[in-house]
């Protein structure tokens, strides 16, 4: 089964996604097991069922270090449905992100450096989580997907954009 990630320019990244009514469903099921199947082939840090086609209310961050992200931090993967944000920082960062539906470029986004979040997790437990730093800035990236937006639609300065080519020159 291969893994096709939406790219910019599909509908579906634009759209609000839908809340997930029935978490232990056939169908939510099969779309998580989709989304880690696809982080795992593709070396990303997170991903949202939008970016898989599906127009639902899950993300999942998956960190640890690999060839696109060589300094990520180590988690386990968490599934997040049906997250809201609840607090964030006033301190905001810049910070360089990309994207498996925007292959090729990378950007300085800014970001709040810390976030409080609401969401239900695989087991149907609500949980509340604070996300800091690198985790917080998957999550705030994931969560865009679920509201219509990519990383770009936040980029301050399109000299903040450049290709990953020169991205991972600059990068120790």
């Amino acid at each position: 089964m291969s893994c096709h990630i939406a790219k910019l320019g599909e509908d579906v990244l634009r759209l609000e996604a839908k809340k997930v009514e029935d978490i232990k469903s056939q169908k939510t099921q099969t779309i998580i097991k989709e989304m880690l199947r696809c982080l795992k082939k593709s070396s990303g840090v997170g991903l949202a069922a939008p970016q898989i086609f599906h127009s639902c209310q899950i993300l999942i961050i998956s960190s640890h270090p690999n060839e696109r992200y060589p300094h990520a931090p180590y988690m386990e993967d968490e599934i997040i449905i049906n997250p809201i944000i609840i607090e964030t920082s006033k301190q905001k960062e810049k910070g360089w992100e990309g994207c498996l539906s925007i292959p090729g470029i990378r950007a300085q986004v800014p970001r709040h450096t810390k976030i409080k979040v609401k969401y239900t997790n695989i087991n149907n437990e609500e949980k509340i989580e604070v996300f800091e730093d690198f985790i917080a800035r998957v999550f705030q990236h994931e969560y865009d997907h679920l509201k219509g937006l990519v990383y770009l639609d936040r980029v301050e300065d399109m000299k903040d954009i450049i290709t990953e080519e020169i991205y991972f020159k600059t990068i120790d």
